[in-house]
């Protein structure tokens, strides 16, 4: 009995142990935000003074100390965050994760973005030196000096940081840029279809911007047979996200849903006399936020608003006299190029003068748990070769065991100027006027940015970035990849950074974009012909027009409408639809009265959601092919496709190929309808009085890489229900596709993880709100106490609330 009890003992005393360990280790991972340290690095000393919610306000003696306590701040706060961004622009992630990573960093090696920033760098201006460099320091000398205990993520992966260095920033900058292009891709799409379908009909799919036509271009159907460049093997994997699919993230471009709204309003139409300024930037939900809000003040700098860990500026914000705001132009900036291999000896391409040698660039892939993986990246004369390592390029190039082709991309964020990006968001930081902002904007490179600003006096749009210019002779257009040893494919110079579309102090007091094309019929240059379908930017604009003066609260209500009308474009053959499912009567009472408001408490979304997602199955999928189309699901959803069927009665596309019957379009309807109820009635159960969108719909803030570990997701993952859809101005795309980590549909993964308001009279009536909270630390109570608040669409003090907060002094060693 003794040793039972003694045992007992032991195992209480143990597990004492390891709770006290465990809180132990808990205080030690939160940084220390009062007090006074010294530090390594730091010119002269600063000062960071945290509010009760976290946001730091940053005083320095210099700007670059500025920078430095920025660094500082984002690794006390995001540590693991900036170890992902560092490895996924180095194409390091087979490091931490293991062989089921590999794929991803060959495709990132391939894409050269850490090699192309070294580049960068190495040409960068004193001034975005010096920027890099100081903000490396802070970052580094946290991680050197001040870092008490690793954060979980490390501790449970096994893993060390690793340092910051400026080359670190410039290539998580090209990521950035990445994530919001995507041409590329589509390009592919285009070029796969092409093999089975004439343009004509790929123009149907792909449709054009409303009330354009589509671009003319060349049949390329017909040059891609004569080319022979496909394999004649069925789709195996068509987009490039299934390289990683395996991964707990995608590095994922061109998704459907990632763009933002912006809108900015004259003192003319506005209750104080005085701008206001409204954004919200439509990008995948994370857990921590990919934003964290900061305040930084030096002799000559007061800015506020939202960062990105890994990059040293303040992206979207206000200063003293300058507010602004971006949203995506998602320009034509990418093109492919088919470059034709010599066969007799594979490490040439043909080029318009003849054969040329591929730049070569042996890489090594360390890889956790397993041998190094070595890979030679290959480099044309455009650009780099992603058809060494892209699975959306396989069975492109070429039938026979080697192919005849390779895909190289050219893309400006990769030209070797790219740094003057954040040449200019240093500038934008520093502003003084609507006139400054505009010629500081001249610098940008890409991603090229729908950009509105407002001083006190005068408001503006300008869109910024790089635009490739195309000779009159190319018939492609950059729609799909183009023979690289034909030189009237190749870029002809650029477009004059003052050419871009822009536009100030309009007669009507407002500018709104989101996404949608953004110049009239009368611009002579070509931006892009895909651009975002306008349902949000006319949503804002009918708004913005419906009271004669606008004040804070009333461009809130505004990013909080739920209302959809590409919903209400859809909903009459919905409400035409006959069913003998035996909810079909309830499921039609509750379509009653609903005329395209996505809140998260009703039925009909759900309904109406469910039925759009099993209409385009049964239209789209048989043509595409099961695998094609459902991968595509994954980054778009062909709504724009389906509207222009429905609208011409289009049986070619209605019909079911599957089957010997011509199926009209009115039975497409009917059956997606019975299909759906049957879905929802499995997914929410047999009354549809308690069926709800936001039970389905839940934005879910996915933690890399601790969503894909049940166990782990439920502490690290952050859910919050919400309404809306990709077409609300409060904007949460829905997932079309089961959730590659839980099978769940309807997710919301894409939205406004960050809203602001400025005042341009008052700064301190301007606000935000995150989606999740400033740490990126799972003890923390600042890891998720935005959430709740976010999902009601309030809002916190941009500039603070004036009360004393934590202080914390850093002074040089």
């Amino acid at each position: 009995m003794k040793w039972l009890l003694r045992g007992l003992m032991v195992l209480l005393a143990m597990a004492l142990a390891a709770v006290v360990s465990l809180l132990a280790y808990r205080q030690l991972a939160l940084p220390r935000t009062e007090g006074r340290l010294q530090v390594e690095g730091l010119r002269a000393g600063l000062q960071i003074e945290r509010d009760a919610h976290d946001v730091p306000t940053i005083r320095a003696a210099s700007i670059d100390d500025a920078w430095f306590g920025l660094g500082f701040v984002h690794a006390q706060d995001r540590l693991w965050q900036l170890e992902t961004h560092k490895r996924i622009g180095a194409g390091r992630l087979a490091e931490a994760f293991g062989p089921r990573a590999v794929d991803s960093d060959l495709f990132l090696r391939a894409l050269g973005v850490r090699r192309t920033a070294q580049s960068q760098w190495e040409l960068a201006s004193p001034a975005v030196r010096a920027m890099l460099t100081a903000y490396a320091a802070g970052i580094n000398a946290y991680l050197h000096g001040h870092l008490r205990a690793r954060p979980p993520e490390f501790v449970l992966l096994g893993l060390q940081p690793d340092d910051w260095s400026p080359v670190d920033s410039l290539a998580w900058a090209t990521m950035m840029a990445w994530d919001l292009g995507g041409n590329w891709s589509t390009e592919l799409l285009r070029m796969r279809l092409a093999l089975s379908m004439p343009v004509a009909r790929i123009q149907q799919l792909l449709p054009p911007y409303p009330g354009e036509r589509p671009l003319a271009t060349a049949d390329y159907a017909a040059l891609y047979r004569q080319l022979e460049v496909g394999d004649g093997q069925p789709v195996q994997v068509a987009d490039a996200t299934d390289a990683v699919a395996a991964l707990p993230w995608q590095i994922e471009s061109g998704v459907e849903g990632v763009g933002s709204n912006s809108w900015v309003v004259a003192g003319m139409r506005s209750v104080t006399g005085s701008p206001l300024l409204a954004n919200d930037p439509h990008l995948k939900f994370s857990a921590p936020a990919l934003w964290y809000v900061a305040r930084l003040e030096a002799p000559g700098l007061k800015v506020a608003g939202a960062t990105i860990p890994g990059l040293p500026v303040v992206v979207l914000g206000q200063n003293e006299r300058v507010a602004w705001g971006f949203t995506n132009t998602a320009p034509d900036v990418q093109d492919l190029y088919l470059e034709r291999i010599d066969t007799n000896d594979p490490e040439r391409y043909e080029t318009p003068d003849g054969w040329a040698h591929f730049e070569i660039f042996p890489e090594t892939i360390r890889v956790k748990g397993a041998d190094d993986v070595h890979f030679t990246a290959r480099q044309t004369r455009h650009g780099p070769v992603l058809s060494d390592a892209a699975a959306a390029t396989r069975g492109l190039t070429g039938a026979g065991p080697v192919p005849r082709y390779a895909i190289a991309l050219r893309w400006t964020a990769l030209d070797l100027d790219a740094s003057d990006t954040l040449a200019a968001g240093m500038a934008f930081d520093l502003a003084g006027s609507v006139d400054e902002f505009i010629a500081a904007s001249t610098q940008y490179v890409a991603p090229m940015q729908n950009m509105v600003v407002a001083d006190a006096q005068q408001i503006a749009f300008v869109s910024a970035g790089r635009v490739p210019l195309r000779r009159p002779d190319n018939d492609l257009k950059g729609l799909v990849p183009a023979p690289g040893w034909d030189a009237r494919y190749d870029w002809a110079g650029t477009l004059s950074p003052t050419a871009t579309p822009r536009e100030r102090d309009p007669a009507r007091g407002w500018i709104a974009t989101a996404n949608q094309r953004i110049h009239g019929p009368q611009y002579p240059h070509f931006i892009t012909s895909e651009w975002a379908p306008p349902y949000r930017q006319q949503r804002i604009e009918r708004l913005l027009a419906g009271r004669p003066l606008h004040s804070i609260e009333s461009l809130s209500s505004i990013q909080a409408d739920l209302l959809s009308t590409a919903t209400q474009r859809l909903l009459p053959f919905l409400r035409r639809a006959q069913s003998e499912h035996p909810l079909a009567p309830a499921a039609q009472r509750e379509l009653e009265g609903f005329e395209g408001t996505m809140a998260a408490e009703r039925a009909a979304p759900l309904i109406f959601t469910a039925w759009v997602r099993q209409l385009t199955r049964g239209v789209f999928a048989d043509d595409l092919g099961a695998r094609l189309f459902d991968d595509q699901l994954g980054k778009r959803s062909f709504r724009e496709a389906l509207e222009g069927v429905l609208d011409r009665n289009d049986t070619s596309w209605c019909d079911d190929l599957g089957t010997p019957a011509v199926e009209t379009c009115a039975q497409q309807v009917d059956t997606a309808f019975t299909r759906a109820l049957t879905e929802l009635q499995a997914a929410q159960g047999d009354d549809v009085g308690q069926w709800r969108w936001g039970r389905a719909h839940m934005a879910r803030l996915e933690h890399r890489p601790f969503s894909s570990v049940p166990l782990l997701a439920r502490w690290f993952e952050l859910r919050t229900p919400v309404g809306g859809d990709a077409y609300t101005v409060n904007a949460a795309r829905v997932g079309l596709r089961p959730d590659a980590l839980t099978g769940e549909l309807y997710l919301g993964e894409h939205g406004a993880g960050l809203r602001a308001l400025y005042d341009l009279g008052a700064r301190n009536r301007s606000r935000f709100m995150l989606s999740s909270g400033q740490s990126g630390i799972v003890f923390s109570t600042d890891y998720r106490n935005f959430v709740d608040r976010w999902a009601k669409v309030e809002y916190l003090p941009l500039w603070g609330d004036g009360r004393p907060g934590r202080l914390l002094v850093l002074v040089p060693r």
